[in-house]
């Protein structure tokens, strides 16, 4: 009979949940994903390690952030959303959310008068890639996020001779997922143009913004209980059996300090064509993978992918799944067949990550669960903008952000196909990354048609 790790949880959450409220702190427990539990045990097991965020920035007109309006719209928000009060925190061994205030930080982040911070890589002319002492400011603040929150930071800064400032709108991964971005860009707009809301509306509807938070998080719970079946098992084994990780000393322990970026934009696929564009990046990375790995083992590529479960209130949290796919050395394969196996891996979705790892090992795979790449893919479409009073902010990308793999490539489907690859520079060189970008792009072209 197969043990499973959700329900094991849920026992020991319960126990804890139902003795909440009796002893000097009295805060009310929620319980958390699959996902939300990875982050937190990470952190619990490594005290060194870094806080796993989800980072947007925007430039907008210099002057036209009112800060103190910015951080009332921020508390505003945040307690609409529990994910955004109280903490994220290990107790007796069993991650939770203890309920609290909105937990949020707006700062201004002091900018010195000095021009690139050493070692930043010089990006690719007309890439939209700001640069400059705001750009280092911003990403030392960031790499800098204390492991005990804030959920929630909004920080701004400007050089002193620059016509744009650019704020950083960053969330621990626990409390949101890339699906969660358009609640957080709309409701921030939405709380900062109400100038009359003022900070003690994050009251109002707590009681029934905890009550839909805690029936989504239920719900994915139950769907991954559900998830954990044999079957799953089975399919996993046999997808990830051959998976091993790398050899000792190949790479620095942790996530990366020291990133570059390499960006190139390609037409938007229209048409039926859209429905090959994942398998089409999957293999894609896989080429960059390898090409930086140098090694003829079988490659784990990490995505995620699902969402909330169905009928369940918009509310902010972290409910994907982290997928694996299999990427063993070789030439780029045929689309159908990376489709056809993608789609069977769809259909085991929501099987918890540390399932995954398990049903991996029980067949040989000498595996610990560390991903050798990140694929994250998005359709703008999807995502309102984020609109501060009369401005709106200009999206844009910045080298330099802490990565959770040695490489990570983000695609994003508006107007055309934004393709970046980050890389760990402590890891690989600037020459070996863009060379295994051009790797990347001529896969992407190989499988898309000569358009891209």
């Amino acid at each position: 009979m197969h043990s499973s790790i959700t329900a094991a949880y849920l026992t020991r959450y319960r126990s804890l949940a139902s003795a909440a409220g009796t002893g000097p702190d009295r805060a009310p427990l929620l319980p958390l994903t699959g996902a939300q539990r990875r982050f937190l045990i990470t952190r619990y097991r490594d005290r060194l390690a870094r806080t796993d965020i989800v980072p947007l920035f925007f430039a907008f007109p210099r002057g036209t952030v009112d800060l103190p309006r910015l951080r009332r719209a921020a508390l505003r928000l945040a307690g609409q959303h529990p994910a955004l009060c109280g903490e994220f925190t290990v107790l007796r061994g069993t991650p939770v959310l203890r309920l609290g205030e909105p937990s949020v930080e707006v700062a201004r982040v002091p900018v010195g008068p000095s021009g690139t911070e050493a070692g930043a890589v010089d990006e690719a002319a007309g890439a939209g890639l700001p640069d400059g002492p705001a750009r280092a400011a911003l990403l030392r603040a960031l790499l800098d996020w204390p492991t005990d929150g804030p959920a929630l930071r909004l920080l701004l800064a400007a050089g002193p001779q620059d016509e744009e400032e650019l704020l950083a709108v960053a969330l621990d991964h626990a409390a949101c997922d890339e699906q969660s971005l358009g609640l957080v860009t709309e409701g921030l707009g939405a709380a900062y143009a109400d100038a009359d809301g003022g900070e003690d509306a994050s009251g109002a509807g707590r009681d029934e913004a905890v009550a839909a938070y805690r029936a989504a998080v239920e719900g994915q719970l139950d769907a991954e209980a559900r998830a954990a079946s044999e079957a799953a098992q089975r399919h996993w084994a046999a997808r990830l059996g051959a998976l091993a990780d790398a050899p000792a000393g190949t790479g620095p322990a942790g996530a990366a300090r020291s990133t570059g970026m390499a960006v190139d934009r390609l037409p938007a696929v229209t048409g039926a064509a859209r429905s090959g564009v994942f398998p089409a990046l999957l293999d894609a990375v896989a080429a960059a993978a390898h090409r930086l790995d140098g090694g003829d083992r079988v490659l784990a590529l990490g995505y995620p992918w699902g969402g909330r479960p169905a009928d369940t209130a918009p509310v902010l949290g972290c409910f994907l799944n982290t997928l694996v796919h299999p990427a063993p050395p070789g030439p780029p394969r045929p689309l159908d067949v990376l489709g056809a196996e993608w789609w069977d891996d769809l259909d085991h979705a929501d099987t918890p990550y540390d399932e995954v790892v398990r049903a991996a090992r029980s067949a040989g795979a000498s595996w610990s669960g560390a991903l050798d790449g990140l694929l994250t893919f998005e359709d703008l479409h999807r995502r309102p903008p984020l609109v501060l009073g009369a401005s709106a902010g200009r999206e844009v990308h910045l080298a330099g952000r802490p990565l959770a793999a040695p490489i990570a490539v983000s695609a994003s489907h508006g107007e055309d196909l934004l393709v970046r690859l980050a890389w760990d520079r402590e890891r690989y060189s600037d020459a070996a990354a863009e060379a295994a970008f051009a790797a990347l792009l001529a896969s992407l072209r190989h499988h898309l048609g000569a358009g891209a």
